[in-house]
């Protein structure tokens, strides 16, 4: 079979067992790989009603399609589970070097479950299966973990490991890569630290069998080609091979797409120079030392930075993404460089989301200006806006899982409930915190943000950040908005099942992706076929979401986000989206009921490849 092990590992911790299953060619074409694979496995393993912390709860990564090929930008792992912060479907990538190493230690995917009686680690060594005591790395960093292994093991490994985040089960644990890449968002580290698993550690020699190597070989061309000046990527590949995903920060603050003020503020609530101070270019000039990227990628995105703050001398420290500024930035007034990157250096050495760490701090703090919390109740942190001493201070606290960092472990709303009060502050979608590109701004993400079986992410199928550019009278018009949501739920859809970085969307030509999946499979799709695929990958985790008991009115977002109050200032002053339209529309779209966000088998039956849910939900027609 081409492009693939065709080799998937089930481990079981609490008996230190596991089984190697073939990889069905059927599933391999109907779900490719990635999230998609994920989510037939995850159906299949996992009971529903099972809780996320459960030792029968199901832990995936999984390999995108190009994982282990020479296709650019094609090494990204998916990580699925249940998220503990809803017990809902969950879904996380990252770059970094796991997902090549994954495949080379013989193995598409991997799926836990059980918990181990001590901390461990899985050492997968060229299809030797270990588990190894992790006694002495459980409580440190992940530097210092990555560092360990790779002295005790060898330089040829990648190591994809909790920090103590998801030691201490929080819901915004992130599972690391590489020192810094992060499959953050919903708590996936804390599935893993729930089962006493500190590491995934792999290598080897196997490799894939490659279709063609030609056609890969010319969409990397192609792809390289995009950004040469004159063409149509020049603009774009630049700036993202200077400054990364920073350069726009300061433009999107001021334009009030960035949230400020957890949500609640306008870009006059902070001086102009804050939003400039944590932007790219002048980021860069005071703190890079170095360019990194992902493997296999030549835009190389990232950037090593240099600190030098009271009681921090970084230096290996990252730039921070977009998302990470917009979180540990404005959300909290804050214009220092120095405490952004800090925080952000934290959130990597400790295993944490920034972007739920960063909101939470932003819903404490605006809990703190209102008088919610006292100062003895934060652990005698004043915990005032812009302040970049507090915001180190208390993301110290976090990370230490000490005083008031024990409750934050449950993410905002979970600590507003754990204390009984502040709930009516947070901002979230089904209880995830919201990235950094606002609803208000682009009504666009408004239904991506709630009625995604994934909530919370921009990331995920739909109209998308690019909407945003449009005019007023075309962004808050509610009308006929079903056919252009569905038709980029589509193409977001397929990044999740391909392994190339979602930046491919606009970093890489428009049919690359394509042809690198062909040239490494032999599976040559038409654009319908394509489309299907997407609707598939799409109905998939949201079956997984009904079978929970889960319809429409249970996916929930609150009303900041969408203006519910509006704004009595700024840029989006007496904004309103109805996000009950555009959730209309885009069931309308599908076919699907519009009440309960329901699929009926004939859409089933059209999309193909989901007879495995039948039982659950046409049990009467089958």
């Amino acid at each position: 079979m081409y492009g693939y092990i065709g080799k998937v590992l089930l481990v079981n911790l609490t008996d230190k067992s596991y089984v190697i299953e073939d990889l069905p060619e059927e599933w391999a074409k109907q779900y490719l790989g990635g999230v998609t694979l994920g989510a037939r496995y995850l159906y299949r393993l996992m009971k529903p009603h099972t809780p996320a912390f459960a030792p029968e709860s199901v832990l995936g990564m999984v390999c995108g399609v190009t994982g282990g090929s020479k296709s650019l930008m094609g090494a990204r792992v998916y990580v699925v589970s249940k998220s503990p912060v809803n017990d809902l479907w969950n879904d996380s990538s990252c770059g970094g070097s796991f997902a090549p190493h994954l495949r080379a230690s013989g193995f598409d995917a991997i799926f836990i479950t059980g918990k181990s009686e001590k901390p461990c680690y899985l050492f997968i060594d060229d299809g030797k299966v270990e588990f190894r005591d992790a006694t002495h790395l459980w409580g440190k960093v992940t530097s210092w973990v990555d560092d360990t292994l790779h002295e005790e093991l060898g330089k040829d490994i990648s190591v994809f490991q909790i920090g103590p985040g998801g030691e201490h089960l929080s819901w915004m644990a992130a599972i690391i890569n590489d020192k810094h890449r992060a499959a953050g968002r919903g708590g996936s580290g804390g599935v893993m630290g729930s089962k006493n698993l500190k590491a995934v550690v792999c290598r080897g020699t196997h490799k894939i069998d490659i279709f063609d190597n030609s056609e890969i070989m010319a969409a990397n061309k192609k792809c390289i080609a995009y950004g040469n000046p004159g063409e149509r990527g020049e603009h774009v590949m630049h700036q993202f091979r200077t400054t990364g995903t920073s350069e726009e920060y300061g433009v999107c603050v001021l334009a009030a797409d960035a949230p400020l003020k957890n949500w609640a503020g306008a870009p006059d609530d902070m001086p102009e120079q804050y939003a400039w101070n944590l932007s790219g270019p002048d980021m860069d000039a005071k703190h890079k030392v170095g360019q990194i990227g992902c493997f296999n990628c030549h835009i190389r995105c990232g950037a090593v930075y240099k600190v030098d703050y009271k009681n921090y001398h970084l230096e290996h420290a990252t730039r921070p993404e977009y998302e990470s500024l917009g979180a540990l930035g404005s959300m909290m007034l804050n214009g220092s460089s120095d405490a952004t990157v800090i925080c952000n250096h934290l959130c990597n050495e400790y295993g944490y989301d920034t972007i739920s760490c960063g909101d939470t701090l932003a819903w404490l703090m605006e809990c703190y200006d209102k008088g919610i919390f006292t100062k003895e109740e934060l652990d005698g942190i004043d915990f005032k806006w812009g302040d970049p001493d507090a915001i180190i201070a208390m993301m110290e606290k976090l990370c230490a899982c000490e005083g008031i960092g024990v409750p934050l472990q449950l993410a905002s709303r979970g600590c507003a409930r754990a204390l009984g009060k502040g709930e009516e502050c947070c901002v979230t979608a089904n209880g995830i915190e919201l990235p950094m590109h606002g609803g208000r701004f682009n009504p666009a993400l408004i239904r991506t943000f709630q009625y995604d079986p994934t909530p919370g992410r921009h990331i995920k199928g739909g109209r998308g950040v690019p909407f945003s550019h449009n005019p007023d009278e075309v962004k808050y018009n509610y009308e006929g908005t079903g056919k252009d949501d569905v038709a980029g739920l589509l193409e977001w859809e397929w990044s999740g099942l391909s392994g190339v970085c979602s930046f491919g969307n606009f970093l890489l030509p428009p049919d690359a992706q394509q042809q690198m999946v062909y040239g490494v499979t032999g599976f040559k799709f038409t654009q319908e076929e394509l489309d299907i695929l997407a609707l598939r990958s799409f109905t998939m985790r949201h079956a997984f979401n009904l079978r929970e008991g889960y319809r429409r009115k249970d996916f929930v977002i609150d009303g900041r986000a969408y203006g519910n109050p509006p704004m009595e200032k700024g840029p989006l002053k007496g904004i309103t989206v109805d996000n009950e339209k555009l959730g209309d529309n885009f069931y309308g779209e599908l076919g699907w009921d519009l009440e309960t966000a329901e699929f009926p088998k004939e859409f089933c039956d059209r999309v193909g490849g989901l007879d495995y849910i039948y039982p659950d939900f046409f049990p009467d027609q089958i």
